[in-house]
């Protein structure tokens, strides 16, 4: 079978384009190389649904997270997917950072975020009370939000999947052939075609470019590490709190999550492995030397976890996305954490691309609706909070993960859906399972036993 469209990598940014491309009369199989979708760099970021207030003004990527939010926005509302407006605050601790904030205010105004206001550092501690001594005045951003990350790329395949899209996991590509009607891609759950290739590989498309003949970029694994804190933190964090970019990066921030903890980080360390998701000694030290600084009673609460991603860095400044028209070949390269964002905002970029090119990508009516999501953050009502649902179905008010309230029923659901989860990582993602202060330790085996279950059933 030959689909008029292969998407390769099924993280949000793959998912977004074959959800936007199976919305159309197209034929989309969306391959990826590991055994759940944003099994990669999508499920380890910061999680921050960003305005696009610092971006590099006229680049690509300034233009598609601003788009972005605005989209991922609206469809996180259609959809269930956790989301809350915190708002953030850049704080300045010296006379440089203090200077720079007017600056950093006509950047986001370039940008097209007039929301930005410059306070004083009576005003920062009145918002973040916690914060160590020393604030010289802040930058606010009330539009910056925190989001499940976890639950955008489980929506947007999905919905891909509901339109009609064919995803294909534990297909690695392992080679590419072209052909006069079609491309071949050798994977290791046997060859895939497609009329039109999009390579959306994420910490792969450099070498998957390499198979159309470029040799335009090389991904550079960035790791971030980040600390967990336990939840009783929670109220030390009413907003995202930013560091003053300097040439050094953007810095460490500390920030609420969706799921009522507090993390600090990220780390910003360039590796050459790019399967090095594990956390180190140094990264642990570094975090903890600037997040006392930042915010020191924070550290009298328990840290519950810590975790790295890797980001697909690379030597160019901005997205790089083109299509070769000869070729039928686009890619998605370059993307980097503010991809969970920019997603939705990609896949409409990608889909006028191939309609200047001469594809067809009227969208087909009618589409079904968007799917909804089982929410998993704390800000809305979770299954054992509903009397009605757990009256209906005991199951719901059956916990199995007592650390984060997972009801056995949310765990039997998974395997009900769509895309049910293939090991413990993609249970915990579904479902928040071993995601709190034991991490598993209680819950473990009893999961583990529920996976087998729904697995084999």
């Amino acid at each position: 079978m030959i689909s008029d469209v292969v998407v390769v990598g099924a993280g949000i940014v793959g998912c977004a384009i074959a959800r936007a491309l199976a919305g159309t009369e197209l034929s989309v199989t969306l391959v990826e190389a590991r055994n759940d979708v944003g099994d990669g760099t999508s499920k380890a970021n910061t999680a921050l649904l960003h305005t696009g207030f610092d971006s590099k003004p006229g680049t690509l990527e300034s233009r598609l997270v601003a788009r972005g939010y605005q989209l991922l926005s609206e469809y996180a509302t259609q959809t269930g997917i956790p989301v809350e407006h915190t708002g953030a605050m850049l704080v300045a601790w010296t006379d440089e950072e203090a200077d720079a904030l007017p600056r950093l205010k006509e950047k986001a105004e370039a940008n097209g975020y007039h929301a930005c206001a410059i306070v004083d550092s009576d005003e920062v501690y009145r918002r973040v009370p916690d914060l160590g001594p020393g604030a010289l005045g802040g930058l606010t951003v009330p539009g910056e939000s925190i989001i499940c990350t976890w639950t955008t790329n489980l929506a947007l395949a999905t919905d891909a999947v509901a339109r009609g899209a064919r995803l294909l996991r534990g297909a690695r590509v392992t080679n590419v052939v072209a052909g006069a009607d079609a491309t071949t891609l050798h994977t290791t759950a046997g060859s895939v075609q497609g009329r039109w290739i999009i390579n959306a590989a994420g910490l792969g498309a450099d070498r998957l470019d390499n198979e159309f003949g470029y040799r335009r970029f090389t991904v550079i694994p960035r790791r971030g590490e980040l600390l967990v804190f336990d939840k009783l933190a929670r109220p030390m964090a009413p907003l995202i709190v930013l560091a003053v970019p300097s040439s050094r990066g953007k810095g460490v921030l500390v920030s609420p999550t969706i799921y009522g903890n507090v993390m600090v980080g990220p780390t910003s360390e360039n590796l050459e492995d790019r399967t090095a998701t594990g956390t180190s000694e140094d990264g642990f030290e570094f975090l903890v030397s600037k997040g006392r600084a930042l915010m020191p009673t924070l550290f009298d609460e328990e840290i519950t976890a810590s975790y790295a991603g890797l980001r697909a860095s690379t030597e160019h400044d901005d997205y790089l996305i083109d299509l070769d028209a000869e070729q039928h070949y686009v890619l998605v390269g370059g993307i980097r954490s503010t991809g969970l964002t920019s997603g939705m905002a990609i896949a409409e970029y990608v889909t006028g691309l191939l309609a200047e090119a001469g594809v067809d990508v009227t969208e087909r009516h009618p589409l079904p609706s968007p799917p909804q999501m089982p929410n998993i953050g704390e800000a809305g009502v979770r299954p054992y909070q509903d009397g009605g649902r757990v009256g209906s179905d005991p199951e719901y008010g059956r916990i199995v993960c007592f650390c984060e309230r997972v009801s056995a029923g949310e765990i039997r659901d998974t395997f009900d859906s769509p895309i049910p989860p293939a090991d413990l990582d993609g249970l915990r993602r579904r479902t928040r399972v071993m995601n709190g202060r034991c991490q598993g330790f209680y819950c473990g085996a009893n999961t583990q036993a529920l996976l087998q279950a729904g697995v084999t059933r």
